[in-house]
């Protein structure tokens, strides 16, 4: 019966995968690929100690220049890497792969790591730009594909001293930070603790869930309608919400859940999409980007409280409310939308991809029962 079982669900989970269509795929892919080796327009970001500071993009960061800053360079290597993985046609000749091969070297990462020691810099994209550099590092490591060890490889030592950085900042942070846009405690630590689970790294993930309890547990009444303000990414409500399902038990979230947004167990609630009015407005087209993380942090919510499965289309609305808007016209959105579409579509497939693998495993079972 276990060798029944095992086979069933092995042919489950490839048949009912539910991939992303490949034109959806293609207009994501095209991003990344086009702005990872444009160096300018540039925003450092980045404190100058000295003369000698003044450098380029590319001598400070040799791997993460391009992309307009540094973690939308690092989420767009994360974007590529997803794609190339789960749709190689993409890369018919090549080209990318010999691009993140000359740049994902061992010794650009000395750079890109040095640079982080710098007493100057040592708080430099925290925790955003970390956030992503540990999901590219869980994409590589998942990737069974020599090119993308290697890569991993390259890139481990500059993500375990981002982990470091964690354990060290968490412990200090007396308050989080509610912003909607990249200092959000909650999504920083949301991403940050699926890689803590990747790697088996319970010092790491426990550290993550003390803090966060710490921070959030006795929340209530997050008010989303103040949501969003006008250069919002990410919901501060929402991101909140969807970091303590990762923590905690059904009931427990639940529980918690009702007490911090009361308006999720609401069906006729309306939770209306983020409004562009100027998409060469830098600041303006982030709530594109507030639509794709929205719909990401909804369907996850969703998954953990299927009593609330109605979120599933209000996270739809959001999505398909903004993907359209996905283009290469302006530069100001194109070089970083493309993930959070991304996201939000590999979060919907997988958890479509979860469900009907077990109404097929349950199915069997039954069968084989009788």
């Amino acid at each position: 019966m276990k060798q029944f079982l095992f086979v069933t669900t092995l042919c489950a989970s490839t048949a009912f995968a539910q991939e992303l269509k490949i034109e959806q795929a293609q207009k994501i892919f095209d991003l990344p690929t086009h702005c990872i080796t444009i160096e300018y327009p540039n925003k450092l970001g980045n404190v100058l100690g000295s003369d000698a500071d003044l450098k380029t993009p590319k001598q400070l960061r040799p791997i993460f220049y391009g992309c307009f800053d540094w973690h939308s360079s690092v989420h767009g290597f994360w974007s590529i890497v997803k794609l190339m993985k789960d749709f190689p046609e993409l890369d018919k000749n090549g080209e990318v792969r010999q691009q993140l091969n000359a740049l994902i070297t061992a010794e650009n990462v000395a750079i890109e790591k040095a640079f982080f020691e710098d007493k100057n810099n040592r708080n430099f994209e925290r925790t955003y730009g970390w956030a992503w550099l540990l999901q590219l590092q869980m994409e590589l490591n998942n990737w069974q594909d020599a090119d993308a060890q290697r890569w991993a490889k390259n890139l481990q030592p500059l993500s375990d001293l981002i982990v470091e950085k964690y354990k060290s900042y968490l412990p200090k942070l007396v308050y989080p930070i509610r912003t909607g846009t990249h200092d959000n405690t909650a999504f920083g630590l949301s991403l940050a603790i699926d890689y803590a689970r990747s790697v088996n790294d319970q010092t790491f993930e426990q550290s993550i869930i003390e803090n966060a309890n710490r921070l959030y547990l006795k929340d209530k009444e997050c008010n989303i309608g103040f949501e969003p303000s006008g250069s919002d990414f990410l919901s501060a409500c929402l991101e909140e919400a969807l970091l303590m399902s990762k923590i905690h038990s059904h009931q427990e979230y639940k529980k918690w859940l009702k007490a911090f947004l009361p308006q999720l167990f609401d069906q006729k609630h309306e939770l209306k999409p983020g409004i562009v009015s100027d998409r060469t407005d830098g600041q303006l087209v982030h709530l594109d980007g507030l639509n794709f993380s929205r719909a990401t942090t909804l369907y996850q919510i969703a998954n953990k409280l299927p009593e609330l499965n109605y979120l599933i289309s209000w996270a739809d609305h959001h999505l398909n409310y903004s993907f359209n808007n996905i283009s290469n016209d302006d530069y100001m959105g194109s070089h970083w939308l493309g993930t959070f579409a991304l996201y939000a579509l590999k979060t919907k497939r997988e958890i479509e991809s979860a469900k009907q693998l077990q109404e097929h495993v349950n199915a069997s079972i039954q069968k084989f029962l009788k």
